[in-house]
């Protein structure tokens, strides 16, 4: 079975399809095993620890749907995310996503430290395909929404932890999504801005043109964002279906 992930798929209306996807990491005992490796014979490359993050997961998830994904720390939630995202590639099986995807996910992944915010901002919009014109309708939104004042025309080398993720924040929910993927551990900075954070998230997933992937542990968030639920535990799919009978099989689980 062939491994990619293809920017568009047949059905219009079908805006992300995970087709018998595996996606497997092999574990080595420290950093000199995993060097070694590269010159192993492919026997004895074979004979490393692997585990399955993701193990022949199907599903199709229709343009305009918000999708909990439920699962205990290691179900295989963050992988299926990042394979949505591009970050990580299927080891077997087909991965299809139609639209522009932001992720509340990594927000400090990727910024130069040598350029400021404001041309991280560009940096950000080139790296996912953006126009220059739809990156400079971005910038006056990530700006006002990062509010880092001053610091915004500063290089990110002298940002803290939290000032890189205001403003990779505040690009996510700039940029006008087509797809959000969201971790319910997303709201960063202080009590005000977080409920900022929120209220921001909460108005793009009430949008019906966005499909939303939201990824928690609570099903009280679940079920006041969600309409559909999708049961992980250790890369399978257990469970798919309206958002409380997966939260009744998912609780009837702990």
């Amino acid at each position: 079975m062939s491994s990619s992930q293809s920017p568009a798929i047949a059905s219009n209306d079908v805006a992300i399809k995970f087709d018998h996807v595996t996606k497997t990491y092999k574990l080595y005992k420290d950093d000199r095993q995993r060097f070694a490796s590269i010159f192993w014979s492919a026997k004895k490359r074979d004979s490393v620890t692997t585990i399955d993050a993701n193990n022949d997961l199907s599903f199709e998830i229709k343009k305009g749907e918000a999708v909990a994904f439920l699962g205990e720390n290691g179900a295989g939630k963050s992988t299926a995310l990042k394979l949505v995202t591009g970050v990580a590639y299927p080891t077997s099986g087909t991965v299809t996503v139609n639209g522009h995807v932001s992720a509340l996910l990594e927000l400090k992944a990727g910024f130069d430290p040598s350029l400021t915010g404001r041309e991280n901002i560009h940096l950000r919009g080139q790296a996912l395909g953006f126009t220059e014109e739809q990156i400079c309708a971005i910038e006056p939104r990530a700006v006002e929404f990062a509010d880092l004042g001053v610091y915004i025309d500063q290089p990110v080398r002298m940002y803290s932890s939290g000032m890189k993720s205001r403003l990779g924040f505040g690009f996510a929910v700039s940029s006008d999504p087509e797809i959000l993927v969201v971790d319910e551990a997303l709201a960063v900075g202080d009590k005000k801005f977080k409920k900022k954070c929120y209220a921001r998230v909460r108005e793009i997933m009430e949008d019906e043109n966005v499909t939303v992937l939201f990824v928690t542990h609570s099903t009280g968030a679940a079920e006041e964002f969600c309409k559909r639920g999708i049961v992980l535990d250790r890369g399978r799919k257990l469970f798919d279906g309206p958002i409380e009978e997966a939260m009744a099989f998912y609780e009837g689980r702990a």
